[in-house]
Parts: structure tokens; sequence; C-alpha cells
């Protein structure tokens, strides 16, 4: 059969999308050119906020209608909204051929069997307590991948319904990850983004080194550090990333890895999500606004170019003008290099949830626009600052949006935009001297 997938939410989603594409291509199923073409079609779904499952309620509904024309195509649901919903995602959605949960993504292949066999509206969710199934399966990723380290999370943030549908965390067996990655390294991808919902809390729920394993050659003695030192010496990879973080995995071992190993990257997405201490104790994040600080302070102080991104929610329950410009003068403290601001928005079942949602939707769109402005304000600054630098750029290919100049990333995660030279390839290294800055972007010249 013809597939295609459409994907919604995190980065853990795309990973998720690209195991299920390469487990179809293998079954004997191929891409298809477009969703015109498709005769199965997956949506992989999130349920963060509220309006992502409604993107993906509409489409699975406008796909299942597609049916009476083509009675014969194969529609199903896949990820958070579909372990969320269980059942009643055939009673909202009628024509849905089948419904997978998370951690069973590998599953969705001898589902598509079934349902070309005859059978209908299938549902495989995952209980908690099981070991999830984590396909290593990649596509021709090029040059650079992800590579899931651990699933699930154990923080019960106030607001956050990723404990109910990802389940709790577990940690994948080292080997089985630097195996994965070796054979990425081998296939040509230079670049790997290491993933977990909280991945510095890699090893802390269930054990992933054996005691046959070799002892860490610098002596890190926490898990994740010592992946992060077992992944830069895999041969052939020159970046390392990972995400998301938490400020109480930026131990002072972390930042010695960070800073001590070449191949990772001076960039870390360390959500913030509030600066008032009183709002960050009702969502239930675990830190302080000090606490929050003194990580960002010992990142800095050991590389001065490390860029940090966030996260932040306007609106939270009981959230007033004071924690607002609370929030705010952290963001200013952090000094980010960018931010992605959301509007708070109930989760079923979430402790927040039983919260007077006290925050008028105006005032929430007000805060977020004020927050918006003052990033553009620091993300032109942090750039300006880099203008006259030459930095090491890792080529993605042709612009986006003009195709006669070339992108790529540095490796504090920045867009970087620059006319090619003859010797440009996708997966090189290009040195870029920046010669412009926009907020979110830098501009410069390939230097020969």
């Amino acid at each position: 059969m013809r597939f295609i997938l459409h994907t919604y939410g995190c980065q853990m989603n795309v990973r998720d999308s690209e195991a299920v594409s390469a487990l179809l291509e293998a079954a004997g199923h191929v891409p298809a050119r477009n969703e015109a073409d498709a005769d199965l079609i997956v949506v992989n779904s999130c349920s963060v906020r509220g309006k992502a499952e409604d993107k993906a309620l509409g489409k699975i509904g406008l796909l299942c209608a597609t049916k009476r024309e083509r009675p014969t195509r194969i529609i199903g649901l896949m990820g958070c909204m579909a372990q969320r919903l269980g059942d009643d995602v055939f009673k909202r959605v009628p024509g849905l051929d089948f419904s997978v949960g998370t951690r069973r993504c590998g599953a969705i292949p001898r589902l598509v069997a079934r349902v070309m066999a005859g059978e209908t509206a299938i549902r495989e969710i995952s209980s908690p307590d099981e070991t999830p199934d984590v396909p290593d399966a990649h596509g021709a990723s090029g040059f650079a991948a992800y590579v899931t380290i651990l699933l699930g999370c154990n923080r019960r943030c106030a607001y956050c319904i990723v404990p109910d549908v990802r389940g709790p965390e577990f940690s994948r067996p080292a080997r089985e990850i630097l195996a994965e990655i070796a054979a990425l390294a081998r296939n040509g991808v230079r670049e790997v983004t290491l993933l977990g919902q909280s991945v510095m809390n890699y090893g802390r729920a269930n054990a992933v080194w054996d005691a046959s394993d070799a002892p860490s050659a610098q002596g890190f003695k926490e898990p994740f550090t010592r992946l992060l030192e077992s992944v830069a010496a895999i041969p052939g990879l020159i970046r390392i990333r990972f995400t998301s973080g938490h400020p109480s995995g930026c131990t002072d071992e972390l930042v010695r890895a960070v800073r001590s190993l070449p191949q990772i990257c001076h960039h870390l997405h360390l959500p913030v999500q509030s600066g008032s201490d009183r709002i960050l104790r009702l969502m239930r994040r675990g830190y302080t606004r000090a606490d929050y600080l003194d990580a960002v302070r010992r990142l800095r102080e050991a590389m001065p170019d490390f860029a940090l991104t966030t996260d932040v929610i306007v609106g939270f329950p009981g959230e007033t003008e004071a924690d607002f410009e609370e929030t705010r003068s952290v963001m200013n403290a952090a000094d980010f290099d960018n931010a992605f601001i959301f509007k708070y928005s109930p989760r079923p079942g979430t402790p927040a949830a039983d919260m007077l949602d006290d925050v008028a939707e105006e005032e929430k769109m007000r805060r977020n626009q004020i927050l918006l402005e003052d990033q553009d304000l620091r993300g032109v600054a942090a750039n300006q600052r880099l203008v006259g630098t030459v930095q090491e750029v890792l080529v993605e290919g042709p612009s986006l949006r003009n195709a006669a100049r070339w992108s790529g990333r540095s490796p504090g995660n920045k867009i970087v935009i620059f006319d090619p030279t003859p010797a440009t390839q996708p997966g090189s290294l290009a040195r870029i001297r920046i010669t412009r800055a926009a907020p979110q972007t830098l501009y410069g010249e390939a230097q020969i």
C-alpha cells in the first residue's frame, strides 16, 4: 500500500513517525507522493495542548470522511491522543480503522495487515507497567537523526498530561542506544539528538549499564554523562544534542561533560515555564527561580558561548500581574536566545484542570504578546553579538525561502543563511562569517 504519515507535536513524535515509516517500508508498503495518492494514512497525535488535539481530531475526521469515495483506504491514529481517548476515539471518529497508543508504535505494520484482512476498529493501548516497544528503525535520515533514550516522565507537573499518556520513565539500555547510533554513523549520520521528556533523568528510574561495561574514561558517575561520553566516542559523529532539559539535571558533572566533550553542542532547551516562585509551586515544577538561574549561571560560566532556549506558560491559574512581571524579569536575567511561549489551556485529568482558570483569554493574549516582543529584542541582541564571528555550520541544504542561498545550524542551534560555494554539500561543515543578524536568523558569508 502507498502510505503517508501526518505528525503533530514534539520531536519524540517526529522520531516515532520516522520509525513507523521505516517499519512500513520494511513490510512492503511504499511512501505516497501526497495525501491524495495514499491508500494508508496514519495521524500521529499530540495531547499536550487542547489546540493540538483539536487539529488532530479534525484531520482524522476529514480523512475518515474520504472513505465514502475510497472505502478501501485505511485510516489510523497513533500517539498521545490515541492513548488518552482509548475506545472513545472510535465513537468520536466513525470509520477509524485502528488506534495505537504510546510505546506501541512498532505494532502498526501488524495492525495494518489485520485491517487488510478485514478487521476494523482495532485498538492497542500500552499499560504503565509494560516494557516499551522502542523500534530502532530509521529511514534514509541523511546526516542528522533523532534517537529516543528516555520514554515517559515521572515529574507530574500540575498542568501536564504527559505522564498519563506516555507513562512512567523508562530508560533504554545504554548498549542498545549505542548500537543504534553506531549504525546511524556508519550510514553517514553526523549529528544525533538524544530525546527524552526530561532527558537528563536518563538512568535514574532503571538500570542502564551492566556490571561488565567499561568504566568512564573521564570518571563520570551519572548515567546520562556516561552515555554522552560513550556516544561522543562513536566514529563519524561530529555533533551531539539532547532535549528537553530540567534544571535538576544541570549537575556539575553534566556541565563538565558538555564542556569537555567537543562533540556536544553548547545549546540546551531548558523550560522555565514561569519566573514566579508561587506559580512554580502551583505548577509543581520542583525548583525555584533561584535554582533555575543558578543552573543558567553554571552553564554560562563554564561555556560563555552557551545558547539557551526555553518554554513559558502565560495565564496559569492564579497568575497575577506581579507573577507575570516575575516571568518577564527571569527571562531577562536568563537572557534566552529563543523562547516558545504558550497560553495556558487545561488538560483533562491534571491537577491544574481542577483549579479556577481565572486569567481571561484576552489577558493571556496580551501577556503572550509582551513576552514575544521582549524575546524579539533579546534575540536580536544575542544574535548581534555574533556579527563578525566565524560560526561552524552544519549544512542542511537550500534555504526554504530562497533556493539560491543555503542554510544550516550553528552549534548554538541558530539558523544561518549563506551563499554556497562549489564545495558546499548537505552534511558538510562550513565556516561562515556572520555579517547580519535577525531575531531568529543569522546571515553570513562562507569562508574558503
